[in-house]
């Protein structure tokens, strides 16, 4: 097995109900359901249809291209959605599902949680599994964010009074 640093494609075949069997250079071979994604995002929608089966190898490998609309997916994006769909425990889907919606460095997402860079390579990877204590950071990280969010837009409302003369 060939060590990969970066996801990298040999090989994609469309499968029904808007599946990929992915085969990448490291010799791992996942599934990935993307029908739920393409009914979600609007950037996906033209792949509803016949579309989605002209899916092919592009950038020698680096992504997955639909010519007609358009549309590539990158390798490192299809890898870590495959890796979540795929991983065997809960602790280990809330992980990597995490990393791929944060789109955290290595060295941001080890400080975000408070631990080293090498050991979320480890778990991104999917060849360790990721104890429940990660996973429960992930959600907390998750929450606290949105609580910045909701302070911060809460208080960028109250910045501007708007008066209206009669």
């Amino acid at each position: 097995m060939l060590p990969m640093k970066r996801p990298r494609l040999i090989s994609v075949k469309v499968l029904p109900d808007h599946r990929l069997l992915l085969k990448f250079i490291d010799g791992q071979q996942m599934s990935l359901d993307l029908s739920h994604d393409v009914q979600t995002y609007p950037g996906l929608r033209p792949l509803q249809g016949t579309a989605f089966e002209g899916a092919m190898l592009g950038d020698d490998g680096w992504s997955v291209e639909w010519p007609e609309p358009d549309i590539q997916i990158g390798a490192d994006t299809l890898y870590l959605d495959a890796l979540a769909q795929n991983a065997s425990d809960e602790n280990t889907r809330i992980f990597i599902d995490w990393r791929a919606r944060t789109g955290l460095s290595l060295n941001q997402a080890a400080e975000a949680l408070g631990i080293s860079a090498r050991s979320i390579s480890r778990y991104s990877s999917g060849r360790e599994t990721v104890p429940r204590s990660l996973a429960l950071a992930c959600l907390g990280w998750d929450f606290l964010q949105q609580q910045s969010r909701s302070a911060h837009a809460a208080e960028d409302s109250g910045r501007y009074t708007v008066t209206r003369k009669p």
